[in-house]
């Protein structure tokens, strides 16, 4: 039977369609959505994880629309708006992890039980998320530059000061000085003056990009240097002067973002070019551990 178009009346809930989950309904009525709905319908089939615990905001940033289109969206499935579809998400989320992990194991996380867990659960889903969104090629060739640079340039502004500072920790371990501008103070910008084509010019940014980050990867770019952006923005201003790219998700339901899957990145990216020769770093790494 053919269902009731998404720009007339409501169609009735998914309860009350043969109790499909979310997915299954969206794709049974993807035709009739309009190419803004179509957007977040993908979306949420996509990342139906993330969806969990998104706000009616952050999934219209996702998708590329507006809060509005979401609403519209939800209300165009049956819901009275965006928290029921969410609800739905989580049920059918709930349902699809306690299967993956047996019959009597049950999920990983219960969204019902704290907004503690559901805050573990969203940085458990954006390291996944984060995952998917590598690949090996463009992994290779990040080491691969970080490797390979005379001189490291590492930018990060306010809370991305910190993560800008753990990887020059990390990469001193490995014996490769690497400087931070991570203040808009003038010894700190003026850092940015040694920047050469040598270098590898690596910026963090979360959301809008500082406009120091900005600068820096204008700079690079202009004198030639290799240019690496950690974002977790896809359409990041900063990602869109830099020649390497690697993108995080920073879902979260706390009123700040979650920086799990940003760390993990800064780790992994270390540990590349740890393993690209491990015989080379091994006594340095040893006599570090022994401290």
């Amino acid at each position: 039977m053919k269902r009731t178009a998404a720009t007339s009346e409501p169609a009735a809930p998914i309860e009350a369609a043969g109790h499909q989950t979310l997915s299954a309904y969206i794709q049974a009525r993807f035709d009739e959505f309009s190419r803004s709905q179509k957007d977040v319908a993908q979306y949420i089939v996509d990342h139906l994880d993330e969806v969990a615990f998104q706000t009616a905001e952050e999934l219209a940033r996702r998708a590329n629309t507006s809060s509005s289109t979401v609403v519209r969206f939800s209300q165009a499935l049956g819901f009275e708006g965006y928290p029921e579809l969410q609800q739905a998400a989580i049920e059918e989320y709930r349902s699809t992890a306690a299967e993956q992990n047996g019959n009597g194991g049950g999920q990983l996380f219960d969204f019902d039980h704290s907004e503690f867990e559901a805050s573990l659960a969203a940085d458990h889903a954006n390291v996944e998320e984060t995952v998917k969104a590598l690949t090996r090629e463009r992994v290779e060739a990040c080491v691969s530059a970080l490797a390979g640079a005379q001189r490291v340039m590492i930018v990060g502004m306010d809370q991305l000061a910190f993560f800008a500072s753990y990887l020059r920790h990390l990469l001193a371990l490995l014996d490769i000085r690497a400087e931070v501008v991570a203040s808009p103070r003038q010894d700190s910008i003026t850092r940015l003056s040694r920047v050469d084509e040598d270098s590898l010019v690596i910026c963090f940014s979360a959301g809008k990009a500082h406009p120091i980050v900005i600068r820096a990867m204008k700079l690079a770019r202009h004198r030639r240097a290799r240019t690496l952006a950690i974002t977790d923005a896809t359409l990041s201003e900063v990602g869109e002067h830099a020649e390497l790219t690697l993108y995080y998700s920073s879902n979260s339901p706390s009123f700040s973002r979650s920086n799990t899957a940003l760390l993990s990145l800064v780790q992994s990216l270390a540990h590349g070019v740890y393993a690209r020769d491990k015989g080379a770093y091994k006594d340095r790494i040893r006599a570090f551990k022994l401290k």
